[in-house]
């Protein structure tokens, strides 16, 4: 029996993914086990960044581990077309005021766009303060610093 792989996906098509996604899984690793959590995102200049809550499981971990792997994936019901890219790397945390600013209101305006406001509550949020409660430059930001190559499948 032949072994089918699958076709790889072009850097471009992984980049064309990356803009055009907003929500990935976050492998975190805590001694022997993976924790995955789903996060929105947004991709600019080539850069993943993520808002994280100050608190939970994931806080506890990168406290002593930043490294992890970002999944995203998007697929066909039926499973007719189907794509997964895979990146490694570590988190860094965003002090920078400018960046910060930019990287909010991205997330806020992709958010507008294509998220309830039933959403705010994975960012820590209440609903009725709406999207807009978000922008605020206390929010904590991380970036993903890639290491490796991106890893691209598709059906």
């Amino acid at each position: 029996m032949d072994i089918i792989k699958l076709p790889q996906m072009t850097d471009k098509e992984i980049i064309s993914v990356l803009n055009n996604e907003n929500i990935c899984r976050i492998a975190f690793i805590e001694d022997i086990y993976p924790y995955i959590c789903p996060f929105q995102y947004v991709y600019i200049k080539d850069q993943l960044y993520f808002h994280f809550t100050n608190y939970g499981k994931k806080m506890k971990i990168i406290s002593k581990n930043k490294n992890v792997c970002v999944s995203i994936e998007k697929f066909e019901p039926d499973l007719s077309s189907y794509f997964f890219i895979s990146i490694q790397g570590k988190l860094i945390q965003i002090e920078d005021k400018t960046i910060l600013k930019v990287v909010i209101e991205e997330i806020v305006n992709k958010a507008k766009m294509q998220f309830s406001k039933n959403f705010l509550a994975a960012h820590g949020f209440k609903q009725e303060d709406g999207w807009e409660s978000l922008i605020e430059d206390s929010l904590l930001i991380y970036k993903l610093e890639e290491s490796g190559s991106r890893i691209g499948l598709k059906s």
